[in-house]
C-alpha cells in the first residue's frame, strides 16, 4: 500500500475483517493449517508429557544435591566417579525437563523430542546393562523401565504429531 492511498483512504475495506482488501488478512488462504505442535496442550497425554518433564527436574535435583544418596538407594555402591556423573545425568535432566515446561507452543515439541532420543538411548543402554549384567538386576531393571516408560509417552506423542 502506498502512502497516497493510505492517505486518501481510497484503498477499499473488507467490512468483515477491517482490513484492506489483497493483504492476507483478508484473504482466507493466507492462514496456514493448523499443525499437532500448535495445538494447545491439552490432555491425558499432555498432562503426562508435563508431569514427566517436572519428574525429570526433581530427579534431577535429586541427583545434583545427593548423587551419593541415590546410589545407594538404588543398589549401587558409591563411588567419587559416580557422584560426577550422577551430578552431570541431574544437570541433564533439568535442563530437559525445564526445556519442555518453559517453551513456547510451537518449541514445546522439539524439547519433546530432544527428551525422547535421550530416553531411547537411556533405554538402549539399560536394556544392555541387563543382558550383559554388572549391575544389580534390581537396578538396572528399575532405571530400564524408567526410561522406558518416559520413551513410550514421548513416542506416543511423536506419533500423533506426525500423523
Amino acid at each position: 500500500m502506498n502512502t497516497r492511498e493510505h492517505s486518501t483512504g481510497t484503498r477499499p475495506f473488507d467490512q468483515s475483517t477491517g482490513t484492506p482488501t489483497g493483504t492476507p488478512a483478508a484473504t482466507p488462504a493466507a492462514t496456514p493449517a493448523a499443525t499437532p505442535a500448535d495445538e494447545p496442550d491439552r490432555g491425558a497425554l499432555a498432562s503426562a508429557l508435563r508431569g514427566l518433564a517436572a519428574g525429570r527436574i526433581v530427579l534431577g535435583a535429586a541427583a545434583i544435591v545427593a548423587p551419593h544418596a541415590m546410589a545407594k538407594a538404588s543398589g549401587v555402591r558409591p563411588s567419587p566417579e559416580l557422584g560426577y556423573m550422577t551430578r552431570v545425568f541431574g544437570a541433564r535432566a533439568i535442563a530437559l525437563g525445564l526445556g519442555y515446561l518453559t517453551a513456547p507452543g510451537p518449541e514445546r515439541s522439539r524439547w519433546q523430542r530432544l527428551a525422547l532420543l535421550v530416553d531411547t538411548l537411556d533405554t538402549a543402554h539399560g536394556a544392555a546393562r541387563l543382558a550383559r549384567g554388572g549391575l544389580p538386576r534390581p537396578t538396572a531393571l528399575g532405571y530400564t523401565a524408567l526410561t522406558g516408560a518416559y520413551m513410550a509417552i514421548g513416542a506416543t506423542r511423536l506419533v500423533r504429531d506426525l500423523s
